[in-house]
């Protein structure tokens, strides 16, 4: 599986040099990084990196850890996201596990995904601001209804509403 996996990735590579494909970026399963990525047009994730990324497109396979804050276009989670995802695109596959808020645009998420967390959608104009929590206001003071009193004898109670007919 894993030689299909690099022909596969080899094959992208050699056509994407006469034009202007991406070539993605690769952390192989095994290989783990502490330490922030910035830029980048496609990046693939096998391995674990705990740290911050910020690319266009996002790609964390089944293998794959990401520990901290991803800000991409595109996200596709097929491994495991702990933290906070800013993204546009938000794929989340049935293998995935995302523990952390997700603020998109729009979203995908496949039966059996695992999500502890809140996926926020906001629009264009407004990518960064999820929508203000809804106010709930306490009653402090509760008013009781006063009761009739009524007599200790009943028996006067009877005449009393004949007397009045």
């Amino acid at each position: 599986m894993k030689n299909w996996r690099r022909v596969l990735y080899l094959k992208l590579a050699k056509l994407g040099r006469g034009s202007n494909t991406p070539v993605p970026s690769i952390i192989s399963f095994g290989t783990k990084i502490n330490g922030n990525i910035l830029g980048g047009d496609v990046i693939h994730i096998d391995g674990r990196l705990e740290g911050n990324i910020s690319c266009e497109e996002l790609n964390i396979g089944t293998k794959g850890q990401v520990i901290g804050q991803v800000k991409a276009k595109t996200l596709n989670l097929y491994g495991s996201l702990q933290g906070t995802a800013e993204v546009e695109n938000l794929f989340i596959a049935g293998t995935a596990r995302l523990l952390g808020d997700a603020v998109h645009q729009s979203i995908a998420i496949e039966p059996g995904a695992y999500i502890e967390g809140r996926c926020i959608r906001v629009n264009t104009g407004n990518r960064t601001t999820p929508a203000p929590k809804p106010e709930i206001k306490v009653a402090t003071k509760v008013e009781t209804p006063t009761a009739k009193k009524v007599p200790a004898d009943n028996s006067n109670l009877f005449k009393g509403e004949q007397a009045a007919k």
